[in-house]
């Protein structure tokens, strides 16, 4: 019999090792079928050729002219976000928020300004989902603002995928609010970030997630390797906005791979591996590339959940480069480099997000454990609206994703017998009466999506 035993046990472990390398699978929808069928390459193609002819998207470029410059790429931005609402019966609200800007990068007085569509939610409407990219374009020398700069994949591709996206959802409606925001000012110091995070706060948006989508659209790197078959997708492991007395409880108690953005990241992963053919996300465990920044680092210092997507394999010699051909090789961010079938993966991988987001309740509120020196562990939470039930989640404190799980009906708490609160990563999500599901929220203020205001003193 102890034999016997020891066989289960070893095939157990072995199937929850199995498991915890891969995420796990969400319900499949039939309108999530359908909005991935509706991504289409050519209309991103058409968005790049569009914003590669304005030359120059610069910062500090031309604001005047109707055909080249910062200021024509915009006004076509908004007139094609206008295109849209108008096809959905003026369900677009467009917003335009500026802001005059001086800095390092921008030695004089200069006006940025985002470009927001949003679709406003039916029965959620404060919940918001966003989907960004940037506008802006650069070459070798940062503070030129004259020469051509393609941006084709740095960040036309982020924004053709936002705009694609706004395209797509625009034709539905969502229990949550959807936002578009095609951002200025990145190449210059985050600026159109950190304007989108001071509109979201000033108008009391509840954000769940921001993608933040830059250079996403190539598929060879300058070292001659090819991947059309992932996207990296970066998230923080601790909270930007943490203080000292919750970084010592979390250090204590873990969490250090259980911010929101991660969760949010393995949401991600399960909606490309249920919806997605021969194209996965490759989770990478920081906020951005190494020493390197992108808009979502403004989101997530406002204390938003937020995630950046980024190619597999980046061509260095076609970012932040001048156009021009040395020694045979091809220097710039031309169109020509851009892979549209790949591009269309990436975009419909963030439309399908941002549609199973919007669609399912928010995470559980005040995640709580208990069970020490026991040998049960009780996880209890707070109810939010729409939730017609509740998933309980743990997985090894070692494995990447949540690999096993127990339903608490509409219950706001549940106990799990012979689930030691030593030796497990514990999490809760929210499902809606149609099965959508909400990223699972890990206990305390470490994982938590909508953190409580600090208390006052």
């Amino acid at each position: 019999m102890r034999a016997v035993a020891a066989i289960v046990c070893t095939g157990f472990l072995l199937a929850a090792a199995q498991a915890a390398d891969a995420p796990a699978l969400p319900p499949d929808h039939p309108l999530l079928r359908s909005i991935a069928a509706d991504v289409k390459a050519d209309e991103l193609k058409a968005t790049i050729t569009k914003l590669v002819g304005f030359g120059t998207r610069h910062t500090m470029s031309d604001t005047t002219s109707e055909t080249r410059g910062i200021g024509a790429a915009r006004r076509w931005v908004k007139s094609r976000f206008e295109e849209i609402s108008k096809a959905c019966s003026g369900c677009l609200q467009i917003e335009t928020p500026t802001q005059t800007v001086t800095g390092p990068r921008v030695p004089k007085p200069t006006e940025i300004m985002d470009v927001l569509a949003i679709l406003p939610g039916t029965s959620d409407p404060g919940r918001y989902v966003v989907i960004s990219g940037h506008l802006d374009s650069r070459v070798t020398d940062v503070m030129n603002a004259t020469s051509d700069a393609p941006g084709a994949d740095d960040d036309g591709s982020g924004t053709a995928a936002v705009i694609e996206a706004a395209r797509v959802l625009s034709k539905r409606k969502f229990a949550a609010t959807l936002v578009f925001a095609v951002l200025s000012g990145e190449e210059q110091d985050l600026y159109g970030g950190k304007l989108l995070a001071q509109y979201a706060k000033d108008h009391h948006w509840q954000v769940e997630a921001d993608l933040n989508n830059d250079i996403v659209g190539n598929i060879t790197g300058d070292n001659g390797l090819t991947d059309a078959n992932h996207v990296r997708l970066f998230s923080e492991g601790t909270r930007s906005t943490e203080t000292p007395q919750e970084a010592e409880r979390r250090r204590y108690n873990g969490g250090e791979v259980d911010s929101p953005s991660r969760n949010l990241a393995r949401y991600i992963a399960g909606i490309a591996g249920r919806y997605l053919t021969n194209f996965s996300v490759r989770m990478i465990y920081r906020t951005d590339r190494y020493d390197r920044g992108g808009d979502q680092v403004e989101m997530l210092a406002a204390g938003y959940p937020a995630v950046r997507f980024t190619e597999a394999i980046e061509n260095y010699n076609h970012e932040h480069q001048d156009v021009r051909s040395e020694n045979g090789i091809d220097y710039g961010d031309r169109l020509a480099f851009v892979n549209f079938p790949y591009l269309a993966q990436v975009t419909r991988l963030n439309a399908l997000t941002m549609a199973s987001l919007a669609m399912a309740p928010a995470p559980p509120a005040m995640v709580k454990i208990a069970g020490a020196v026991a040998h049960d562990t009780t996880v209890s939470w707070t109810a939010v609206p729409g939730a017609a039930s509740y998933r309980v989640w743990w997985r090894d404190t070692t494995a990447p994703y949540w690999t096993s799980s127990r339903s608490a009906g509409s219950a706001t708490s549940l106990k799990l017998k012979d689930v030691v609160i030593d030796d497990w990563f514990f999490g809760v999500s929210a499902i809606s009466a149609d099965d959508y599901a909400s990223p699972v929220e890990f206990p305390t203020v470490a994982g938590a999506f909508f953190p409580p205001p600090p208390a006052a003193h």
